[in-house]
């Protein structure tokens, strides 16, 4: 029951301004007409401007990502991390982007090609479809004056070489140098480069002079020439590996004549070298200190650096530290590091724990393809993505991956166009993915199948946060 007093007022307010309110009829209506009424949202997109990927799998929009576009307001740096377990789209990713970037006059890649078959890397059809010969690192081959890399190349500066000979000593050894063993070292370092001068000092020349140090060293310190001679046996030992070991004829020379590192693409093959030796992680260091001091310059152009199964690195806390202090000439240089690694896991609680934090956090953009639920749900903790993404990565189809790009969080189908197609798909490739993925009808029925997975995605989550016009997920 109303109240009287209320009543008369509500009576006279409305006999002088008119009835201020109004009644809405209820609407019966179907869902599929719905929909035209209470339209979808979309999370604001990366811009027009750049490499596109493919398509925001729920919106179906254009999606567009290059770093060096991005970088400034919605890219804090340009570097790259891409996770999933393997025949999922990574390679096909990697690849065609590469080829993309390469559109663009002032881009640059190097990859660094640990896979292959039938004595070839991965990346070996792309490179002879652009007139690029891979640079070979084989130890059966260098010993036939095949490629070199020289650590102690006068392209890299003292400091440089000083720093790499002290990583591959401490990966080879699974622990850092006492202070004894890096003073013995330092001290035929310096006396190598003071004293050879008529050509590229080379691992050999370190070699001896640790084994037989000079009295002036020993006398600096004013310690016996003996103890010099005992603190750098086991160093000697180590780089001897290089020089006569599993690992010679790579490095124990002067750098081969006519590398180009102008070329656009340039692969450095290093398929022939066992992924699971000791080698690879010290591969890894001798390549990215060779490239920083030999190919990154200041000189405008937007560089690319890829590497395939970058565990090696991230897992070593000595090779860590080197490419970490790569990764910060991003900025400065226009260096987008782009790291591919099969299980976060593998490295997160690995003995470089720490290292490969500070690289996660580097890396701004992270690509997630399909992982087991306990890998994605790790994997979501790690590097912060929001629950709905962790809870679909284990649904996802081949070629459809969760792009996490400084926050802005979306499903995003890869395309493949038919001229990229043979230069993507190797045997390679064949081994990781389904054997039928090659095949146009096989080809047909993977795309039916990842549009039927979104729309039942679609339907499950319309409740979710992309139904919100504020969120920065992907829409519903």
């Amino acid at each position: 029951m109303r109240d009287p007093l209320t009543v008369l007022t509500d009576a006279f307010t409305s006999f002088l301004f008119g009835k201020v309110e109004t009644t809405r009829l209820p609407v019966r209506t179907s869902t599929g007409q719905a929909q035209a009424v209470y339209l979808p949202t979309a999370a604001p997109g990366l811009g027009d401007s750049g490499v596109i990927i493919g398509r925001e799998v729920y919106s179906g929009k254009g999606y567009i990502y290059d770093p060096f576009q991005l970088y400034g307001q919605q890219l804090p740096a340009p570097h790259w991390l891409v996770l999933g377990e393997s025949g999922n789209g990574k390679s096909a990713l990697e690849k065609t982007y590469v080829l993309r970037q390469l559109r663009f006059k002032d881009r640059q890649v190097v990859v660094l090609d640990a896979q292959g078959e039938d004595g070839v890397g991965e990346w070996n059809l792309i490179a002879q479809e652009l007139g690029i010969t891979p640079i070979r690192l084989d130890p059966t081959a260098a010993l036939d004056m095949g490629i070199r890399l020289n650590p102690l190349d006068p392209a890299i500066t003292t400091t440089g070489q000083l720093a790499l000979l002290r990583t591959i000593i401490e990966v080879a050894m699974g622990h850092g140098l006492d202070e004894r063993s890096g003073f013995a070292l330092k001290v035929a370092h310096a006396y190598v480069n003071e004293t050879i001068v008529d050509r590229q000092p080379v691992l050999t020349d370190i070699v001896e002079q640790l084994r037989h140090p000079e009295p002036e060293s020993a006398e600096a310190m004013n310690v016996a020439i003996d103890d010099v001679r005992a603190w750098g046996l086991d160093v000697a030992l180590v780089l001897d590996r290089l020089v006569d070991g599993d690992l010679r004829g790579m490095f124990d020379g002067p750098t081969t004549v006519g590398i180009d590192l102008d070329a656009p693409l340039i692969v450095f093959d290093l398929s022939h070298i066992d992924r699971n030796s000791i080698a690879m992680p010290i591969l890894m260091a001798i390549v990215g200190v060779w490239l920083e001091h030999t190919w990154i310059r200041p000189d405008r152009k937007k560089r690319i650096f890829l590497v395939e199964e970058a565990w090696h690195i991230i897992n070593s806390p000595f090779v860590a530290q080197l490419f970490q202090r790569l990764l910060k000439f991003g900025r400065r240089l226009g260096l987008s590091f782009v790291a591919v690694v099969h299980h976060l896991s593998d490295v997160v609680d690995g003995a470089a724990a720490k290292e490969a934090a500070a690289i996660l956090k580097m890396a701004s953009t992270r690509t997630i393809y399909a992982q087991k639920a306990d890998e994605a749900r790790a994997t979501g903790r790690v590097i912060g993505l929001p629950r709905w993404a962790v809870e679909i990565i284990p649904t996802l189809t081949p070629g459809i991956a969760v792009w996490d790009v400084n926050g802005n969080v979306q499903v995003v189908k890869h395309l493949i166009t038919d001229t990229e197609r043979p230069l993507v798909f190797t045997d390679r490739a064949m081994t990781e993915s389904a054997s039928d993925l090659l095949a146009d009808d096989a080809l047909a029925a993977a795309e039916r199948e990842a549009e039927e997975r979104a729309a039942y995605m679609e339907q499950q989550m319309g409740d979710g946060p992309a139904g919100s016009s504020g969120s920065r997920s992907t829409v519903a």
